[in-house]
């Protein structure tokens, strides 16, 4: 994971005061509720095609 991951607030209370762990990689500590969480990401979504749009406008 790179480090552009990182996360603004944290996903329990909200809150700013976020530091690294070093308890693995993409693992974060909030400061303000003690909790811990994980980032990861996962992969891509495939497209889904474009909704098809009925020929000549409402009936």
């Amino acid at each position: 994971m790179s480090e552009r991951a990182a996360p603004f607030y944290c996903p329990y209370c909200g809150d700013e005061d976020l530091r690294p762990s070093e308890e693995a990689r993409g693992a974060w500590e909030c400061r303000a509720c003690s909790r811990a969480f994980q980032l990861s990401f996962l992969g891509l979504l495939a497209r889904r095609p474009a909704a098809e749009t009925p020929q000549g406008g409402a009936s």
